[in-house]
This record gives C-alpha cells, sequence and structure tokens, in this order.
C-alpha cells in the first residue's frame, strides 16, 4: 500500500457503521443536501460522528455507500467541499483538513495524497477520471489565535537565518553544514545549493508547557498540529540573502505584514554590506527589529564580543539605540523593543547556547501589526493552483478579517478592474481554518478566478468595496544609496506590499542628492494597482537605493 493512499484506505477498511466516526458520500450538492429538512438531518448526522469519533469524524466524499470509489468531477467534489463546510458550521464543528486523489478508469486511487500532485502524477498513471477525498472534520470552534506573532527573517547569505529558524521551529541542533536550514529551502536546487531563492515559512508556537515544535516541518500535517495544539504561534517568514534575490528580500519585508525584523549577522563574518542594506530596508519600514549574532560556537569569545560592538556601533550610526539582552534581560528587550530600540543577543544553533533566550523572548513579544477593526485587505504574494479546490491566493493578511464563503473582489486585472470572487476556504500552514484576521499568513481558495488570472501584486477586499487603482502617486522619498543624483526620468523598481513594477520618478525640484529627502511623483510603467496613502515602499536599481512614503493617490485632484 502506497503511505500516500494510507489515510484513505484507512477510512474505508472502518467503513460506514451504525455508532462509528466514518461517513461515506458520493457526492453533496446544494440543491438537494441543503434544502430544508435534509440540511438539519445531514448536520445532525455529523454531529453524530464527530461525538462518536470523540471529537473528530472522517468524511469520504466520492465513494458508493459500500466503500467503492467512485471518483467525481473536479467541480463536484468542490460542491461538496462547500456542502459539508456549511453542514459542519451548524453542528459547531469544522473541517480541519482534505486529502484528495484522483481515481483512474480502473477505480484505483492515484498517489499521492496531497490535491496538488494529482496532476504531477508519473506518465505511467492512467489519466484521472475523477477526485475521491477525505475530509477531517472537528468538534469545536475554529483556531483562535489573538497572540500570533510573524517574524521576517534578514541577513547575508550564509549568516544562518534559515539555519536559526529551522532549529526554532523544531528544537533540533544543527550540524553545522546547516542541516536544519533544509526545512526551510523549499526548491530541489536550493536544498543542493544551501541557499535559499525564495520566501519560505516556518511556525512554531507555545503552551503552558513551553515551545511546541514540529518533528517534521516537511510533513504538512506536523505544521498543522503545532497550529492546533499552541496557545500563540510564530510565523517566520524567511527571506533571501544572496544578493541577486535582493528583490525577494524586499518583498518579504515589505509586503507581509511583519510584526517583527530579525537580522541575522554571523560571528565569523560579522557585519556586511549586505547587513547594512538589509538593516536599513528594516528600520527604514519603521519595523521593530531585533539582531541576533549567530554562529557563536565558531568564534572566541574576544571575537563575540568584538562583532556584538560593531553592531551596536552600526546601529547608533543609524540613530537607533542597541539593547544587549544578555546584559538587560528578555524582560527589558520585551518592554523596549519599538522602531527606536533594537535587541542584540547572540545565539549558536549548534551548542544552542541562546537559544532558549531567544524562544522567551519570541513568546513574550506581543503582537503589533494590523488593525483588525477595518475592512478585509489582503495583497496577493502568491497563487496556485489545487486540484478538486481550484485557485488559491496566499498572503498576508493586511487588515480586518475573512470567513469561509465571503463575497470578495480581487484585481486590478491588467484592465483596471476587479473580478468577483468568493471565498472557497482558507488554510493556515496546512491547518483549515474557517476565518482568519489581519497578519494571518494564509491561502485562499477563490470561487469564480482561474489560478493564471491571479497575479502578485493584486488585492483582496470586501464585496461592498470601491477600489480605485491608480498609476500615478506622490510620495515623500529618502535616497539611501546613489552614486548620482536622481533626476527626472529616473526608472528604479518600486516595491509596495507585494507589487514589485517598474516605475519613472518624477522629483519635485528636478533632482534627488544621496542622502536627500524629498518629494516625486512616482508614475508605475505598465499597470496600475491599489495604493494607499501612508504605505511605505523601497525603490531598488540592482541595490535598494531608498525608501518612500506614499502621500497622496490623486496628485492631480
Amino acid at each position: 500500500m502506497s503511505p500516500d493512499r494510507a489515510a484513505l484506505e484507512r477510512a474505508i477498511e472502518r467503513g460506514e457503521r451504525e455508532g462509528g466516526s466514518v461517513e461515506f458520500k458520493e457526492r453533496l450538492t446544494k440543491e438537494i443536501h441543503l434544502a430544508d429538512g435534509r440540511r438539519e438531518s445531514l448536520a445532525a448526522q455529523l454531529r453524530h460522528r464527530v461525538l462518536s469519533g470523540d471529537g473528530e469524524a472522517t468524511y469520504v466524499v466520492g465513494v458508493t455507500d459500500e466503500g467503492t470509489l467512485a471518483g467525481i468531477a473536479p467541480e463536484a467534489f468542490t460542491e461538496s467541499m462547500d456542502v459539508l463546510s456549511l453542514l459542519a458550521e451548524e453542528a459547531d464543528a469544522h473541517i480541519e483538513n482534505v486529502e484528495t486523489w484522483g481515481v483512474d478508469a480502473d477505480g484505483r486511487a492515484k498517489p499521492k495524497g496531497d490535491a496538488r500532485s494529482v496532476d504531477s502524477a508519473g506518465p505511467a498513471d492512467a489519466p484521472a477520471e475523477g477526485i475521491v477525498g477525505v475530509a477531517t472534520v472537528r468538534e469545536g470552534a475554529v483556531l483562535e489565535d489573538d497572540e500570533h506573532i510573524v517574524v521576517g527573517t534578514a541577513g547575508h547569505v550564509d549568516h544562518g537565518k534559515s539555519t536559526l529558524v529551522g532549529t526554532l521551529v523544531t528544537g533540533q541542533s544543527d550540524d553545522g553544514e546547516g542541516g536544519t536550514r533544509s526545512y526551510l529551502d523549499v526548491q530541489p536546487h536550493e536544498v543542493e545549493r544551501g541557499l535559499s531563492a525564495d520566501l519560505s515559512y516556518g511556525v512554531y508556537g507555545f503552551d503552558d508547557d513551553g515551545p511546541v515544535r514540529m518533528d517534521n516541518p516537511d510533513r504538512k500535517s506536523d505544521r498543522a498540529r503545532v497550529v492546533e495544539e499552541a496557545d500563540r504561534l510564530v510565523s517566520f517568514v524567511d527571506t533571501v540573502g544572496h544578493e541577486p534575490w535582493l528583490r525577494t528580500t524586499i518583498r518579504g519585508l515589505v509586503g507581509q505584514k511583519l510584526d517583527y525584523g530579525l537580522l541575522t549577522v554571523a560571528a565569523d563574518d560579522g557585519p556586511t554590506k549586505t547587513t547594512r542594506e538589509h538593516l536599513g530596508i528594516l528600520l527604514a519600514t519603521d519595523l521593530p527589529t531585533m539582531v541576533v549574532v549567530t554562529k557563536a560556537d565558531v568564534v572566541s569569545d574576544e571575537r563575540l564580543d568584538e562583532v556584538e560592538r560593531e553592531v551596536e556601533r552600526q546601529l547608533r550610526d543609524v540613530g537607533k539605540t542597541p539593547l544587549s539582552v544578555a546584559r538587560h534581560g528578555v524582560g527589558a528587550a520585551v518592554e523596549e523593543i519599538d522602531d527606536t530600540v533594537v535587541p542584540v543577543l547572540a545565539t549558536s544553533a549548534v551548542t544552542m547556547d541562546g537559544m532558549d533566550t531567544l524562544d522567551e523572548l519570541l513568546e513574550r513579544l506581543p503582537k503589533t501589526a494590523g488593525p483588525t477593526d477595518d475592512e478585509f485587505a489582503m495583497y496577493v504574494d502568491r497563487s496556485y493552483k489545487v486540484t478538486g479546490v481550484g485557485a488559491v491566493a496566499s498572503g498576508t493578511i493586511r487588515s480586518g478579517r475573512v470567513e469561509a464563503g465571503d463575497d470578495l473582489l480581487l484585481g486590478p486585472m491588467q484592465d483596471g478592474g476587479f473580478r468577483e470572487v468568493e471565498v472557497r476556504s482558507i488554510e493556515m500552514h496546512y491547518h483549515r481554518v474557517d476565518r482568519a484576521k489581519a497578519g494571518r499568513i494564509v491561502g485562499i481558495a477563490l470561487k469564480g478566478v482561474r489560478e493564471a488570472d491571479v497575479e502578485r501584486g493584486m488585492v483582496l477586499l470586501p464585496r461592498d468595496a470601491d477600489p480605485d487603482p491608480v498609476r500615478e502617486f506622490e510620495a515623500e522619498v529618502m535616497v539611501l544609496n546613489h552614486p548620482t543624483r536622481i533626476g527626472e526620468g529616473y526608472e528604479p523598481v518600486v516595491h509596495l506590499e507585494t507589487v514589485s513594477e517598474a516605475a519613472v520618478f518624477s522629483p519635485e525640484d528636478g533632482r534627488l542628492l544621496p542622502g536627500d529627502s524629498g518629494t516625486t511623483r512616482v508614475r508605475f510603467k505598465f499597470r496600475s494597482y491599489l495604493v494607499e496613502e501612508g504605505q511605505r515602499f523601497v525603490f531598488r536599481e540592482g541595490q535598494s537605493k531608498g525608501v518612500g512614503k506614499v502621500t497622496d493617490v490623486r496628485p492631480d485632484e
């Protein structure tokens, strides 16, 4: 038996029994199964299954009452999940997880469990004729995580960002070769080269007994377990240290609605040019930041002190106040960290020195980002397609709340318009939730749009919003690093939220000099985006050249 089909085969072997927690459904439709009388009856049945399973029921969809694999069309499977979600809500439960498999013409389930991989089944597999899925339904309200914080990491390549995060989320010491980094590097070429090339995500949490970590972050179920079990979550957006991927790093720091920044500095290398550039981006966006000196095990105490003093000097040079956690304690760091005070601490992922202190700091830091009372808004960072579910837009919720079933707008499209969509389901670190709010990193499955039409930089808004995309806006900018003056027609790449777009500058006084602050018009070269006053951005041309703040989105009015 393929381990990928284990959940499906276990459910079928257990069978649909009176008093059991497994239910077989060939298909659920809104017209039939949500009709008056039938809906209440099915909700009661679901409640009975959940109670029989001590709080958890298993629904196998796409099978006959006898447990024979039937397979249903992706659209029918999606509708079945929608109906099941409504029934679960009525029964004071929620769908926690869904796994799907393709069923070939001979009635065999194709590996593997993740719906996304069904499309990538090997050439020897017969074509899928339909879908069968196992939905885990869990008793009770959906996850509430008011204390969930999101931390963005930055730092020079090989300064231990991903290794540090890998050690935090697993509690495993590193082998000195960056072994725990492999938990964050998501592409085969990244693992092979030992370099991250795109944003990675990690999560761990805390309960009354201490940290709740993953045994194997490569297992989606392990991540979901942490989200479910922890009372307080810490999510990481792990950026890229290699200079050619600076735009990805900026996207991770500017577009992810972070609560805190975490800059790593390797004790053997000390601060580098890239360190200073990343620090400048973190502090220019007013993100409360901490500096972690890594690899403390590979240098002498004298060298470690020297690097910490160099970090503190560089922070003072940019007007910030360093706070040594070793000297002042975690309590002082939690109390003082803001856009001017920067805690500094040393760690080793090999000897684990300092890791308990970092755990305590992350556990006690309060949430800072995102008003939850404002209207819902989320800039799209990534999109992908899940078989049986459809288009999924992922990103960090910028403000407000979103629920499964919400009617939303997605855009702007290439023509500047917005598309009407509906929230089919929401996942957070592979844990299905019915609702989520500002600051959460989520994947939102959307009804009413193709995955090919969902692009990074688009935004999701409530259906009754009246968005007005802009091609041009006015901004206050500060030039951090440019060899000559910036004049009319200067064309950097502007990074605003998840938007990364070439733009043309028209400085108010005709020019901006290095170190200058001034006003400029910014015009996107190719299309309009949703931009709001007060949003901060970074502009770059190879390296980051400066930062800005949107001051007027209607400069001609």
